[in-house]
């Protein structure tokens, strides 16, 4: 078969069932829904050697396109991580159904009854890169909201990704849900992307999960409703009156713990009071452990650190690389993050309540955090169990997409015989 020219019948098939696919699934039951993923999570468990033979292939394939330390430990996959996969479908299948829930209710004088209630969205088409945990934790939540969904994952981890697709077709049919509500793009051909990003009639809402690069593309050129899931560009801010232990502890894991992931920090922001001190001190210890600091002017006198440049400020490094400068004063701080930052997620640390308050009032980040590490910003964290991403928009979801976000809603209005004056 040849791709490029079967790619357009191929993607309209798809949309095709998947969009009768979800006229099934939007009054599915939440015990079949549930039953779905508890048996995806057995078929991922029962399957891991043969999801790690399949991770071994992507990952030669990422050698040889000279995938970065940092992205390579996206894309591997061990019995842990499958561990922590088969965690993440159990807590999705565990979580109350969001579909049907009452979201508001009231009467007007007029006599009718009106209530809100969460629907499904419909068919969603996510595209994410490396990570083949994606595929899991998106189909889940894509069908515990009632969705179908049309997975494109990256070309690094095709292989992956459809050995953990194949069970969560496995858990769909065990629980007579249809196959297709869950689909896997069989293709790498950026073709299909493309294709995908035109599919009005077909998909109702895309969410790009990756660089700046491809969501950049997908701001540009889709014609479909985007989710905006832009790029990590994670601050933390040591504020004078921050405590030097938690201060010490917290940028070290928001830097090191996974370098690669959304809410790794990559910009370290001092107050100019602590360069001899606590800032110091943070910045020699990230040194220790193996992390490049890109430092301004002032941070330059620390044996160590190599001189920042205007490039390395709003830089997503997604590896063990941190730009580092001292600020004046907290207003200075905001003022760095709202210039540079990402509105994905800002930290600072601090003892002073007025600082966070002012901290967390101007600065409009969907995650903003205090005395916390970054790593943090993840749906499971949250207590939403997975999620397909960290959403940077204003519209509809914001902050960590899980079940809940992937929602619409409709009203119900009730008389009795009622008629308008």
């Amino acid at each position: 078969m040849n791709d490029a020219q079967n790619i357009p019948e191929m993607m309209a098939g798809i949309g095709a069932n998947a969009r009768a696919a979800a006229s099934e699934l939007a009054h599915a039951s939440a015990e079949r829904k549930h039953a779905a993923l508890i048996g995806a999570a057995e078929a991922v468990w029962a399957k891991r050697a043969d999801i790690i033979a399949a991770n071994v292939k992507d990952l030669a394939y990422g050698r040889d396109k000279g995938l970065s330390p940092a992205m390579m430990d996206r894309l591997m996959l061990d019995e842990a991580r499958i561990a922590g996969i088969v965690d993440g479908l159990r807590a999705v299948a565990e979580q109350k159904d969001p579909i049907g829930e009452v979201l508001q209710e009231w009467d007007q004088p007029s006599g009718i009854h009106i209530k809100r209630v969460r629907t499904p969205l419909g068919v969603i088409g996510v595209i994410y890169e490396s990570r083949p945990n994606v595929t899991a934790d998106a189909g889940a939540l894509c069908l515990k909201a009632g969705n179908a969904v049309i997975l494109r994952g990256g070309s690094e981890s095709f292989h992956s990704s459809a050995a953990i697709h194949d069970c969560l077709v496995a858990g769909l049919r065990a629980a007579n849900l249809p196959a297709a509500s869950i689909q896997l793009v069989p293709t790498r051909d950026r073709a299909a992307v493309s294709e995908m990003l035109t599919m009005i009639d077909s998909i109702d809402v895309i969410v790009p999960r990756g660089g700046k690069g491809l969501v950049g593309l997908v701001q540009r050129e889709a014609r479909v409703p985007v989710f905006a899931h832009l790029e990590g560009i994670v601050h933390i801010y040591i504020d004078a009156a921050a405590d030097p232990v938690k201060a010490l502890n917290v940028v070290l894991n928001a830097k090191t713990r996974r370098t690669g992931i959304c809410g790794a920090a990559e910009c370290l922001l001092i107050h100019e009071s602590l360069i001899e001190t606590i800032g110091q001190g943070v910045v020699k210890a990230l040194l220790d452990a193996g992390v490049e600091v890109r430092g301004d002017a002032s941070l330059q006198g620390i044996e160590g650190v190599t001189p920042a440049h205007e490039d390395d400020w709003g830089r997503e490094f997604l590896d063990m690389i941190i730009a580092a400068k001292t600020v004046a004063n907290l207003d200075d701080a905001i003022a760095h993050v709202q210039r540079y930052g990402s509105n994905h997620t800002d930290c600072i640390l601090t003892e002073d309540d007025a600082a966070a308050a002012r901290f967390f009032e101007r600065l409009d980040s969907a995650i903003l955090m205090r005395n916390a590490s970054t790593q943090f910003a993840d749906g499971g964290e949250f207590g939403m169990g997975s999620e397909i991403g960290i959403a940077t928009g204003k519209l509809h979801a914001r902050g960590p997409v899980g079940a809940a976000q992937l929602t619409s809603f409709k009203y119900l209005v009730e008389g009795d015989g009622t008629v308008r004056a």
